[in-house]
């Protein structure tokens, strides 16, 4: 893998145990992924089960026979013995790929093109959201409902870590987070499992190790006081209904025509109450009411709060009472005719006194928020977690999609006018302002003293992230464009792109310090045409490792 200029080279021993060389060993050998060199943890133990089972075509570099305690002691004598600075690379590859572990968009090893370790096949999700691969990065593992079971599987080795039987009609959050987003989804603390008849609904909750809570009936009179349960974040079944009087509804001017086009103005509506109570006792958290604002015609299309789908159907119709959520791990994201507001994991409201339809609400981490204003000149207002605004930048401003966790904490966007590239500090103080490139460039990646964003079709440009002053200059136009997903291993950057014309991912490696292209990788097109959901599968980084996964399974890749 490409090193820090500033690093000098290590001396490489081969570690070779004796009892392992000979040829017709029976002990098996443990997976590639549970077991390559640069992992610090203890090697799991191979998965004798249908799932996660090695390719033996795959290299199996380092056998587990007398464990990685033996070689890194080993290591540790002959780097004192020989006055090297062994050691010191170890602890400080260690110390990156623990940072990498916790970081948005952090993986162990870009280091080559990338291989599948393993393959776990099964349905994963139920097929009905829209808002992207229905999984969730649960602590250390990854979960997602397969058939009638909750399922976490191991991100280095693909073994389950442990299965919870859900039941009829299961329905578990936070789940289904897009990676297109312009930040990083959260990692949830615990999920939320509804499952059973609407008369006879009950809850459970699951912690990261698998383990979980008593289950407990939900009393369906609730239903009908509070309205349909969703799961929630933070270990909240929530609840939500429109308040008020029927006759306090005013159509206004508010028509579609038979093509199903709507305009006019729907002067009136009834609020929405949102309500949270604790999955475990039923005890209630926090309440929330929003008030109806007048609402564009074409803002209030049918949808349905109980439809987890999020589906929105234009029938030519206007729904006054109609609204819908996206939940995840730390916001609550409502819209519907009339409303649009995001609620926190404890009920704090944001961006409630802005025009529904008018922007959407980001979680920028760490109990921050930032709303973009598209109701006219760009602008981000930023919230700290009690619903204060902290301030307000012209322009849309973002941090990385991906980071290595080192350097100070950056968010980058062009001006209102598009003509200014500016970076922030969190708390919004200026760092740098200099020309724009193009009136949008995206965040992708932020590694070391590096930012990494993209301009036009397939143009990525490396800052300085403390100057803003031009590192390197990458034109990928030959490759792909449209950058969708980037994540990093501390040293390069790997960007998901699109072919033109074709819709066919393509992965490419670029060189975080120097912008030099390490590697691409992806299909062309097809003898017999482009496979337009060939870009179906999402790339999520768990732990440490990048898994591709789609509604047929999940694959590990390295």
């Amino acid at each position: 893998m490409a090193r820090d200029p500033d690093q000098r080279p290590a001396l490489v021993f081969d570690l070779v145990e004796q009892d392992t060389v000979e040829q017709g060993i029976s002990e098996p050998a443990v997976p590639y992924a549970a077991a390559r060199p640069d992992d610090p943890r203890p090697p799991a133990a191979p998965d004798d089960g249908e799932h996660g089972e090695h390719d033996g075509d795959a290299p199996l570099p380092y056998r587990a026979h007398g464990g990685w305690r033996a070689v890194t002691t080993v290591a540790a004598i002959l780097a004192i013995a020989v006055g090297t600075g062994i050691a010191s690379d170890g602890v400080r590859d260690g110390a990156r790929i623990e940072r990498l572990r916790d970081a948005d968009g952090g993986v162990e090893d870009l280091s080559g093109p990338l291989e599948e370790r393993w393959a776990w096949d099964g349905a994963v999700g139920t097929g009905e959201s829209l808002d992207g691969t229905e999984a969730v990065v649960l602590g250390d593992v990854l979960a997602f409902e397969s058939g009638p079971e909750l399922v976490a599987l191991d991100p280095a080795t693909g073994a389950q870590a442990w299965t919870v039987p859900l039941g009829d009609d299961p329905e578990c959050g936070p789940l289904g987070v897009s990676p297109y987003a312009g930040t990083p989804a959260v990692p949830a603390s615990v999920l939320v499992c509804l499952s059973g008849s609407d008369t006879n609904r009950e809850v459970v909750t699951v912690r990261p190790d698998g383990a979980t809570s008593a289950r407990r009936a939900l009393d369906p009179s609730d239903t009908r006081r509070y309205g349909p349960p969703r799961p929630g974040p933070d270990g909240t079944v929530l609840r939500a209904r429109r308040v008020g009087p029927e006759s306090a509804v005013d159509r206004g001017d508010a028509r579609c025509n038979e093509n199903s086009e709507c305009s006019g103005t729907v002067l009136a509506g009834r609020d929405v109450e949102l309500r949270a109570e604790d999955a475990v006792t039923g005890d209630m958290r926090w309440t929330v009411v929003l008030p109806f604002q007048e609402a564009d015609a074409h803002n209030c299309w049918r949808t349905s709060w109980a439809d987890r789908s999020g589906d929105v159907f234009f029938d030519g119709l206007i729904y006054p009472n109609a609204f819908t959520a996206r939940i995840t791990a730390d916001l609550v994201d409502l819209t519907g005719c009339g409303v649009a507001a995001t609620i926190t994991p404890d009920g704090t409201l944001l961006g409630a006194e802005l025009e529904p339809g008018t922007g959407a609400v980001e979680s920028r981490g760490a109990g921050r928020y930032a709303w973009l204003d598209y109701s006219g000149p760009a602008r981000t207002v930023l919230y700290s977690g009690d619903g204060a605004v902290v301030g307000e930048l012209p322009g849309y401003v973002r941090g990385p999609r991906a980071s290595d966790g080192t350097g100070p904490a950056t968010m980058i966007g062009n001006d209102e006018t598009g003509l200014r590239l500016r970076a922030y500090d969190t708390d919004g103080t200026r760092r740098w302002d200099v020309g724009a490139r193009s009136p949008e460039q995206p965040f992708l990646a932020q590694v070391g003293r590096t930012a990494v964003l993209t301009a036009g079709v397939a143009e990525v440009y490396g800052l300085d992230v403390a100057t803003g002053a031009e590192r390197w200059h990458w034109d990928g136009s030959d490759v792909g464009e449209g950058v969708l997903q980037a994540f990093t291993d501390g040293h390069s950057v790997l960007l998901l792109l699109i072919q033109p014309e074709t819709g066919i991912p393509r992965m490419v490696s670029l060189d975080a310090a120097t912008g030099e292209m390490l590697w691409q990788e992806g299909d062309d097109v097809p003898a017999d045409g482009p496979d337009y959901w060939a870009s179906a599968a999402t790339l999520i980084a768990v732990d440490g490792h990048l898994l591709e996964v789609d509604g047929t399974g999940v694959r590990k890749l390295g």
